[in-house]
């Protein structure tokens, strides 16, 4: 019977090989997929896996499918002697969570690249080799992954900071070598990489610090704080010349030969030798004693004229500034603007003023944790100075430092921000800084002194969303492309979605210009988790106005209510976001209409532009989640994470559509519609 089987199976691996669309009729996919593992992996004929039943794989043991494509391989325990073979399990693009622990699978790890969709992974308790498969850390959607208890070796590649939603990590009883990545992600709850061969210090983050010794131990080469083990220094402070100056070493110890020889070398000395003994150590006493003095005297001496140097430098600096531009750091563009347009002039020279006013102030500029230090505040000050936009919160400027790094630094509105003790900006600023997804703007540092408040952040270098929609006015605005709608809706409900869940913060200032575009064209959001320590202000901007949910706009006066923003007021902000996409009109400009009149309005919004059409089930997804979002009602709005997946499911259906229209055009494509 054993061998009839192996000869099924044979006869159906031949099929797939040689005619693939011959085999598509007699077998599905999925299951010549399970076959195939089967073949190289289940040496012992342990897996009921069979040909003869092919047409039922979704009743296999330890399979689990979702409208006939397999979703789950649990394959546990079962002794399993062959290898993972590539090309087989890999070829389940459906496939949400696969287990084939407590085995003794041998071999490489193959390319799992392909299964995009997979969230879980545990390939633990077998007798794995070779390095750790960077296809792993390409897989965004991967929340638990379980490598223990292997013989993997390499490194802990850099990429694994991709997976942004990890929550689940074990690498532990490897033979894994170099050092830590620098891990960040907040989701990480579940974390090993004990007994294994890593070495070098523990990086101070956020999320290692949250973990105890044990999770790093028997590692002999590690070093840090978290494992109560100094690390040895990569170089010396002093250099070996000014070490050699500046430390009093003493002589070189004699052998009892050469003591011996010198004492008798010396009998015709008047002094004995415990009065020659006493007699070195008066005069290296006396010696010391003057050369400290000596060292006193010159710190004085050099302090004071230090002093006398800064005061009249001060002087000579304050009558050099008020004539000479260059002290502003920017003198080639300060007598560029005056040759070439006298309100740019004006310009530049408010932003520098306004740059320049924290300059003397008491106060640090203080990284986020994880943060390495690259500049400090006189850097950032002395930096090259462009005004980039006023904002609700402030005064947002592009600064280019001596070193050609461009960061964003917004000045902070003292006003908005003046119920808001020094303390409350502090904790908030490190609650803040601790967020990183990858659609955020990075926010790395903040300063305070007195009423003067400024917030750094990465420089995005494609501008706003809010430009992208409306164009400038040397272009026209018009709607963008239902792809693009649907790629930022997502990325911005990605975001949003982090801060509620992962922090439970609310953004409570969301809108197209908080919205700034990455060197890919990703958006991120920025300003986000401020409002919550604004006051309510008179002259609010009409462009923040019109993103706001009723119940803001109803009590607009009572600041109590803005320092408790909700998040469901931010789920309303991104509805009107969304709808702002979809037409390319500006919020002040949405109508208040029915359902049915609102879907003929964005249509004909639409069309007036470019005559699009062809896309009204598409556009009426979209559109169907923005009216879920601008509900009068809080209680009755969705969550962010339901509005997350809702788009989600609009993108996989697209998906789908696209590659059952492609069929039927070409046959089977050979890629899909790429919306990631």
């Amino acid at each position: 019977m054993k061998i009839h089987q192996f000869l099924v199976v044979t006869i159906f691996l031949f099929l797939s090989i040689s005619s693939h669309s011959n085999c598509s009729l007699l077998i599905p996919s999925d299951a010549s997929a399970l076959l195939a593992f089967k073949y190289k992996a289940d040496l012992k004929n342990k897996l009921e896996f069979s040909a003869n039943t092919s047409f039922r794989f979704c009743k296999w043991k330890g399979v689990q499918c979702a409208e006939k494509k397999v979703v789950r391989v649990v394959i546990e325990g079962l002794g399993l002697r062959g290898t993972f073979p590539a090309n087989t399990l890999s070829m389940l693009d459906q496939l949400r969570v696969l287990s084939l622990q407590n085995n003794s699978l041998t071999g490489p790890i193959p390319d799992l690249s392909s299964l995009v969709n997979l969230k879980v992974l545990f390939l633990d308790h077998n007798l794995f080799t070779g390095s750790i498969p960077a296809s792993i850390f390409t897989l965004h959607r991967l929340k638990t992954l379980d490598l223990s208890y292997n013989n993997l070796t390499g490194s802990i590649p850099v990429s694994i900071n991709g997976l942004n939603r990890l929550y689940y990590l074990r690498l532990d009883s490897n033979r894994i070598n170099g050092s830590i990545p620098p891990l960040n992600q907040s989701t990480l709850h579940v974390f090993n990489i004990s007994r294994n061969a890593l070495s070098g210090p523990i990086p101070v983050t956020k999320t290692l610090s949250q973990f105890k010794a044990a999770s790093f131990s028997a590692n002999k080469g590690l070093c840090g704080e978290i494992v109560h083990k100094e690390c040895s220094p990569i170089q010396p402070f002093f250099s070996p010349s000014t070490a050699a100056a500046t430390k009093i070493t003493p002589p070189p110890s004699k052998t009892p030969a050469e003591l011996g020889q010198n004492e008798d070398s010396r009998r015709g000395s008047p002094l004995n030798h415990k009065e020659k003994k006493n007699h070195k150590s008066f005069l290296l006493i006396i010696g010391v004693s003057t050369a400290c003095l000596v060292l006193l005297c010159s710190v004085i001496l050099l302090a004071l004229a230090s002093k006398k140097h800064r005061n009249s430098k001060k002087l000579g600096e304050t009558k050099k500034s008020a004539f000479d531009p260059s002290v502003t750091g920017n003198a080639e563009a300060v007598m560029r603007i005056e040759e070439d347009n006298n309100e740019l002039e004006e310009k530049v020279k408010r932003v520098q003023q306004g740059m320049q006013q924290v300059i003397g102030k008491s106060g640090n500029l203080v990284f986020c944790a994880g943060e390495v230090q690259v500049y400090t505040l006189e850097q950032l000050m002395r930096a090259s100075a462009e005004l980039l936009g006023r904002g609700t919160m402030g005064t947002t400027y592009k600064a280019v430092l001596d070193n050609r790094l461009i960061v964003c630094v917004k000045r902070l509105d003292g006003g908005r921000l003046a119920g808001t003790s020094q303390e409350e900006f502090e904790q908030h600023m490190e609650s803040v800084g601790g967020l990183r997804h990858p659609n955020l703007v990075p926010f790395r540092a903040y300063f305070q002194a007195r009423q003067e408040r400024l917030l750094v952040y990465d420089y995005q270098p494609n501008g706003s969303l809010f430009s992208l929609i409306h164009g400038s006015k040397s272009s026209r605005a018009k709607p963008l492309h239902w792809t693009s709608c649907l790629k930022i809706a997502e990325d911005v409900a990605q975001g949003l979605s982090y801060i509620h869940q992962a922090w439970r913060l609310v953004h409570g200032n969301l809108k197209s210009s908080n919205i700034l575009l990455g060197s890919d064209f990703e958006a991120c959001i920025t300003d986000y988790c401020l409002s919550v320590l604004s006051v309510p202000s008179d002259d609010e901007e009409p462009d923040s106005v019109a993103y706001q949910a009723p119940e803001i706009r109803k009590l607009n006066h009572n600041s109590h209510h803005y320092r408790q923003a909700s998040t469901k007021a931010d789920v309303y902000s991104f509805g009107v976001l969304l709808l702002e996409l979809l037409t390319g009109k500006h919020p002040s400009e949405h109508p208040y209409l029915m359902p049915d009149d609102m879907i003929h309005w964005v249509k004909s919004t639409r069309e007036e532009h470019d005559g699009s059409i062809g896309e009204d089930s598409k556009l009426e997804m979209l559109l169907e989640v923005a009216m879920a979002c601008r509900v009068s009602s809080p209680e009755q709005r969705p969550t962010m994470w339901q509005v997350l997946k809702m788009i989600q499911e609009i993108k996989e259906a697209v998906v789908m559509e696209d590659s059952h229209e492609m069929d039927l055009l070409t046959g089977p494509p050979n890629s899909s519609l790429n919306l990631s």
